[in-house]
């Protein structure tokens, strides 16, 4: 009996640990001047990245049809859904398409989520976060709408606030609402969630005397934020992209008047350590976001 029962256990334990696949660092991308469409690189640490050859999907929405600024996540059915900056300008949504491998995406769609008001200037770096509790994807962007807030050093036209939609399937949108006002023009927001009731906005401050990355909190993905971190980059810095590996946050940023791509690691968001020594990013990556993959998604996209 008991080896009846230690074959069981053993057996069990066996397809325990088949099921549970092994899983890699994905890192959405795009090169400049980003009219070439969507890239990915890869990791297996978190830390040393390589390019997947090829083109995964061209941008045909938008005013200007651009992909910049791609963010994915991958929700509880498996899909992927992506979205991106489509336009520099002159336009009030953002694109969007899903996948389920990475290499066959649906038709792209142009999402208006700031249609309401026609004096808005653009959507910029929409960021997708998926809440499992409520089991809701939050969209977060920056938009321009000239004379709304005080504009402090920026340009009427320069002076971004984020803002906020939810959606449960992609077809259905809440209206826009603001996310956060930290009274100076911002754009490339990530919502990070740590634990329950805890969450950290990493953002960049847009203002011509800073244009570097910060982080702020809250309770919900939806604010209210606040209690903002010193900022942790140096000046030209901007599209933070958010990972965890192990017990260390890591914040990959773009250095774009240095041309280099950089990081800082972090436990509490409070303390901020520079690790460029310690990573490795390929020659012309532009920021997108890290998602974990199934080792088999990763196979597929190199094949």
């Amino acid at each position: 009996m008991r080896k009846i029962i230690f074959l069981l256990f053993a057996t069990v334990t066996l397809f325990s640990c088949q099921a549970k696949e092994k899983e890699v660092y994905l890192f959405t991308s795009f090169h400049e001047p980003a009219t070439e469409g969507l890239r990915f690189l890869y990791s297996y640490d978190g830390y040393h990245w390589d390019s997947i050859p090829g083109i995964f999907l061209k941008p045909e929405v938008g005013t200007q049809k651009v992909m910049r600024d791609p963010s994915m996540v991958q929700g509880p059915d498996g899909t992927f859904h992506l979205v991106w900056t489509c336009s520099w300008k002159d336009d009030r949504g953002f694109g969007y398409a899903s996948s389920k491998d990475l290499i066959h995406w649906s038709e792209e769609k142009h999402i208006p989520v700031m249609a309401y008001d026609t004096t808005v200037v653009n959507v910029w770096a929409p960021e997708v976060f998926y809440e499992n509790e409520t089991k809701e994807f939050y969209i977060v962007w920056a938009s321009t709408i000239p004379f709304k807030f005080e504009k402090g050093d920026e340009d009427e036209y320069n002076n971004h606030r984020l803002y906020y939609t939810k959606t449960k399937d992609f077809v259905n949108f809440t209206q826009a609402e603001l996310l956060y006002d930290p009274g100076f023009s911002s754009i490339d927001a990530q919502i990070v969630k740590r634990a329950k009731s805890d969450y950290v906005l990493v953002f960049k401050d847009n203002t011509r005397p800073n244009r570097n990355i910060l982080a702020a909190f809250g309770k919900t993905p939806a604010g209210p934020y606040g209690n903002m971190t010193e900022r942790f980059t140096d000046m030209y810095t901007e599209g933070p992209s958010v990972t965890k590996v192990g017990k260390e946050w890591l914040i990959y940023f773009d250095s774009y008047r240095k041309k280099t791509y950089d990081a800082v690691s972090t436990k509490d968001f409070k303390h901020f350590i520079p690790i460029n020594d310690k990573i490795s990013v390929p020659q012309g990556h532009k920021h997108g976001t890290i998602v974990k993959v199934p080792e088999t998604i990763l196979k597929g996209l190199l094949k």
